[in-house]
């Protein structure tokens, strides 16, 4: 009998902003089903209609495809499978729910979430479940002619799954092995909810069967939810078609302790969500990766080193070279540190290895945002290579070309006033002459004169070498200066040194 084909899911909440967190779950879940030429599908659970934002599915799918992490199937491709919204699958969850009831393995449950607020007050740590359950109002505790009134007057009610007092349950975890827990420890979670909306237990359990998921990938909180979800599995019958599970390890605060949350990016002052998210509510802007200035590579990239590696030192690999090498034995069970400096490392080292071609548009997009307008495309790829060694996030190209399209407005005056002579303002005079006559602007020729003025100046180099690039781009910084010079052309370096003179000796 042949294998059946790979298949996995990521099931997110539109609830809000995507974590970077979510995204590697997404990460893993694409590279196995790549690796193994399976699919890899995208279902959006809304289940929770209290809990729905407005805007939030199609930013899931923004995010999903800036990463190139596209699924095969989901609401908006559609598939074999659809609908992939679980709202458009409400009538069926509660077939399986009544199912459930029949064979022993639930109960409706009557308790107004009045009687429940009492309960949790008169009983400390109070669970719904077998020490609790024949004392609260339920089709278990409840004479059967009681329970069948209630239901036929329409009285709210959820279904919640019956678990057993007394028994050991277990599965093999790919990434931690063989995992045990005693469901006396486990409460009677609700399966169905008042509104006929499935909780995420009782759906996600039918939705992977129907989708025939083989392989489900999900972060370690869920470790808890796992004994519910097996029982639900043997219960509907379908023990043998559980997809293998894999609880993938946390990503933690920079100190290791806890898991990182958006609070902790707010505080330390870095993006935890792969874009920048507007709640609609409130109008408040949560900063993103994409909008801080990385590449969607870099990015994708970082992600996969937290918590997984090839065994190797190398550390910068292609989506495509992710999917060769991935296997989940080299995922660590231990959670993975997020560190802020080493994310922004991978940032630069993809930007240094990008051509200018494939990062112009980008950069185009950065200096546009800053009011420059590219019209000569060649130009703009010179610039880049030049520059893009000292950047680290996008934003940077600002500052490290924007002085190549537009003359600096402010200059760093301390840097150069305190020690500024009337020799030096000599210098500079006679050098537009020197640079004026000179046969070709190339950096090493424009070097040449220099040097060769200084000396007959009798002025150290570094006494006007500062100056020169503060003239040319407003300050300390920026590649070597008389590739500046060359780039910006004789007219342009003449016209800022004239202007910057007017500065320099007012």
């Amino acid at each position: 009998m042949s294998e059946k084909k790979v298949r996995v899911r990521f099931a997110p909440s539109p609830t809000g902003g995507l974590h970077l967190g979510g995204v590697r779950t997404v990460l893993f879940n694409y590279l196995f089903a790549k690796k193994h030429g399976g699919d890899f599908i995208l279902r959006i659970e809304d289940t929770d209609q209290s809990r729905y934002v407005a805007g939030a599915e199609q930013y899931i799918l923004e995010c999903l495809n800036w990463c190139s992490l596209k699924p095969d199937e989901s609401p908006v491709v559609g598939g074999p499978y659809a609908p992939y919204r679980q709202s458009e699958r409400k009538p069926l969850y509660r077939e399986y729910a009544e199912r459930l009831i029949a064979q022993g393995h639930a109960y409706y449950a009557f308790d107004t979430p009045e009687e429940l607020d009492l309960k949790r007050k008169d009983i400390a740590n109070f669970q719904y479940g077998h020490a609790h359950r024949m004392s609260m109002r339920n089709s278990l505790s409840l004479p059967m002619h009681e329970v069948e009134q209630l239901l036929h007057n329409g009285t709210p009610h959820v279904i919640r799954i019956k678990m057993p007092d007394d028994e050991t349950i277990s599965f093999n975890d790919m990434i931690r092995g063989y995992v045990s827990f005693e469901t006396a420890q486990v409460d009677d979670k609700v399966i169905l909810k008042a509104d006929g909306m499935p909780t995420y237990h009782l759906a996600v359990v039918v939705d992977d069967y129907l989708m025939k998921i083989t392989h489900a990938f999900r972060g370690e909180e869920w470790l808890p939810s796992a004994p519910v979800h097996l029982l639900l599995w043997e219960y509907l019958g379908w023990k043998d078609e559980m997809p293998q599970w894999a609880h993938l390890p946390l990503i933690l605060k920079p100190d290791g302790h806890g898991k990182l949350s958006k609070r902790d990016g707010a505080r330390l002052g870095f993006p935890v969500y792969a874009m920048s998210w507007t709640d609609p509510k409130t109008g408040e802007i949560t900063q993103g990766f994409r909008e801080l200035g990385f590449l969607p590579e870099a990015f994708v990239n970082l992600l996969a080193m937290l918590g997984w590696n090839d065994g190797t030192d190398q550390e910068i690999f292609t989506l495509d070279e992710l999917v060769e090498k991935f296997s989940i034995d080299r995922i660590s069970k231990a959670g993975a540190k997020f560190d802020f400096e080493k994310a922004k490392w991978y940032n630069a080292e993809w930007i240094k290895n990008s051509s200018a071609d494939q990062l112009k548009l980008k950069v185009a997009e950065v200096l546009h945002g800053k009011g420059i307008t590219i019209i000569n495309e060649d130009y703009l790829i010179k610039i880049i290579d030049t520059v893009k060694d000292r950047c680290v996030l996008l934003a940077d190209f600002y500052q490290q070309a924007g002085y190549f399209f537009k003359m600096p407005v402010d200059y760093d005056i301390n840097a150069v006033k305190p020690k500024w002579t009337l020799s030096k303002t000599e210098f500079f005079t006679e050098l537009k002459n020197a640079l004026s006559y000179s046969e070709t602007f190339e950096p090493n020729d424009l070097e040449a004169r220099f040097k060769a003025l200084a000396e007959e100046k009798s002025l150290k180099l570094g006494e006007v070498m500062l100056p020169f690039r503060i003239m040319l781009v407003g300050g300390k910084f920026g590649p070597h200066v008389f590739d500046i010079a060359s780039l910006l052309g004789e007219a342009e370096t003449l016209r800022r040194i004239d202007k910057a003179l007017e500065v320099f000796t007012a």
